[in-house]
Formats: C-alpha cells, sequence, structure tokens
C-alpha cells in the first residue's frame, strides 16, 4: 500500500520473473561524501516513493544505501527490506569467473542484505587486481572470459545470492556473444542513453531478446566532467516541455520511459526527486515530439578511451562498443 503523497511507480516484469519498478535512484557522486551524508538522502528518495536504487561497488556507495535500507525500514518508510529492488555491480578488477561470488558476497557485506535483486558485470573489461580506474597500462588488461564469468554469474542467481543478472555497457556484438552460452539470459543491459544517445539499433536489439535496457545518464550528466548539455539545454526539449507545462528533464524522461526503457536518474535535491516521479502522471508525448526527438543530433557521451589500449583487448573505441558509434 502506498503511503499518501507517494507516486505509484510502474513496474516491469524481467525474463528472471521478478518485477522491476521502472524508474530508479542512482547513487554514484563525485567527489564521494562520507556515508552519514549520503543515507538522509538516499532516505528521501525512499520517502517520495523511489523503491529502485541503483550502486556499485565501484561506486563506493553501497555502504550508505545499505544503512538506508535499515534505517527506512526502522523508522516505518517501508514495511521490509522485499519493498526495495536493489541493484549493484561487478567491477572490472573482479571480472574473473574465481571472483565473481567473493565480490557479490562482498557487496551483500557492505549493503548489510542477505540478497540483491540485480547483479550486472559493469563492463566487458577486465583488469588485474589493484588496477587503477583510469590512466591503464597494458599490463593492467586482462583477457575477458566472457563465457565463464556469465557462469559464474548464473551460480550468483542460482544461490538466491541475485534474483536476476545482467550486464552494463554491452553492445549487441557481445550481447550475441553471451547469448550463445548463457543459460540464464541477461535481464538487464544498462547502458547511456538520452535524447541526445537514443540506441535505437542496441534498444531494439535487446527488445528483440527480451532484454530490458535501464538507461544511465538519462539527462546527459551535465554535471560530470565528461557530461553533454545536449539534453537539458535542446531547443527541441525547451519547447516541448513549455508547450506541455512540464521540465525540460520531465520531457527527457517520459521519452525514455515511453520507450520501455528504465532510467537511472540521479538528483539528490528532494523537490526534483519529486519532479522525476511526475512523469508516471497522465500524460504523455504525440507522435509530432516524438519526431521532432528523433530529429536531435546524436553523440555518445562517455566514450570511455581508458579502455582502449594498443596493447589491450579493445584497440579502438569501435572494438569496445561493437562498431556501434
Amino acid at each position: 500500500m502506498e503511503k499518501k503523497g507517494q507516486m505509484i511507480i510502474p513496474e516491469v516484469v524481467l525474463s528472471s520473473g521478478h518485477k522491476m519498478p521502472l524508474i530508479g535512484m542512482g547513487t554514484v557522486v563525485v567527489p564521494l561524501p562520507p556515508p552519514e551524508s549520503l543515507i538522509p538522502i538516499f532516505l528521501d528518495a525512499i520517502e517520495v516513493g523511489y523503491r529502485h536504487f541503483d550502486t556499485a561497488s565501484a561506486y563506493e556507495t553501497e555502504e550508505a544505501l545499505g544503512g538506508a535500507v535499515k534505517e527506512a525500514i526502522e523508522r516505518g518508510l517501508i514495511k521490509g527490506r522485499e519493498e526495495l529492488f536493489i541493484t549493484s555491480k561487478l567491477w572490472c578488477t573482479e571480472n574473473q569467473p574465481h571472483l565473481v561470488l567473493p565480490s557479490l558476497e562482498n557487496t551483500l557485506q557492505r549493503l548489510g542484505l542477505e540478497y540483491i535483486d540485480l547483479y550486472l558485470v559493469h563492463w566487458p573489461v577486465a583488469l588485474r587486481q589493484g588496477a587503477a580506474r583510469f590512466n591503464l597500462t597494458k599490463d593492467d588488461f586482462l583477457a575477458f572470459d566472457m563465457k565463464g564469468t556469465w557462469e559464474a554469474m548464473e551460480e550468483c542467481s542460482r544461490l538466491g545470492l541475485a534474483k536476476s543478472i545482467g550486464v552494463s555497457n554491452f553492445g549487441t556484438k557481445k550481447l550475441s556473444k553471451l547469448l550463445e552460452h548463457a543459460t540464464i539470459p541477461p535481464a538487464v543491459n544498462q547502458v547511456e542513453m538520452h535524447v541526445a544517445w537514443q540506441q535505437k539499433k542496441l534498444v531494439g536489439f535487446c527488445e528483440e531478446k527480451g532484454i530490458l535496457v535501464c538507461a544511465w545518464s538519462p539527462l546527459g550528466a551535465n554535471g560530470a566532467s565528461w557530461g553533454t548539455l545536449a539534453v537539458m539545454d535542446s531547443p527541441v526539449l525547451k519547447e516541448i516541455a513549455a508547450a506541455k507545462g512540464k521540465s525540460v528533464a520531465q520531457i527527457a524522461l517520459r521519452w525514455i520511459y515511453e520507450q520501455g526503457v528504465c532510467p537511472i536518474v540521479k538528483s539528490f535535491n528532494k523537490e526534483r526527486m519529486i519532479q522525476n516521479l511526475q512523469i508516471f502522471d497522465d500524460w504523455e508525448l504525440s507522435k509530432e515530439e516524438f519526431h521532432k526527438i528523433e530529429q536531435i543530433p546524436q553523440f555518445r557521451g562517455q566514450k570511455s578511451e581508458s579502455f582502449v589500449h594498443e596493447d589491450g583487448p579493445y584497440k579502438s573505441l569501435e572494438e569496445l562498443w561493437d562498431d556501434e558509434p
């Protein structure tokens, strides 16, 4: 039962059979504040109605999110952990078959949970343990054993430690390769997607294969060092927003939702948290508005050049992104 004033968020049934709320609260933040600063923000999100939270070992926010879950239950904001959908991710330095289960167990320990709802392979990249996040050298790269790593992910699912499993930042070629040997297909592929990077080919492929797409940086991550203003400063979105009496962010997020894609939003401002949930109110974009959005110039915001090295497994951005620009 939703509490008065909370938004009702639609859910989708994943290929795993489990339900997922169709909007998630992202938790990556740079620079990283202490957990005690993040917990009240996550509690605000739960209070206004968010039930899907997206974290990762690389974000270093698992501990704070776990603390917020515990406190939300204690305060009666939710009846129990089962009311929340928690996603976390396997980082590249653990992207080896024998490290997958220990990495998930460490994630669960930091979260203080017995299971997570969705566990993702963060990138199709394997790095040696101890490798830095950036300025990688040829010695940092390992061969990515996709088959063995996915088998270990499937074992996490069979053990009940991850209700659903999936991937992040996989293009169509890598997904096709994974599907050749997967016993449990990925339920989700989380990728960069927004009106300025619409990912039509990948979204269509995933829909055909029964893989739900989640969109990270749905507003272009304009506050990040690599982000783009192409979404929030879009004249097309501004025109549509003015005509509909909505914010530019609401138009951008509603467009993603109407593609059958789950946006992962990140705002630590309570009023904007609420506004982001109002995309599920009784309104929609017209065919003409869709057509205008389709004309927005396209470019990838996060190219991830750090994973490209002349002596590494990916020698070009085309190889990393499966020839998808």
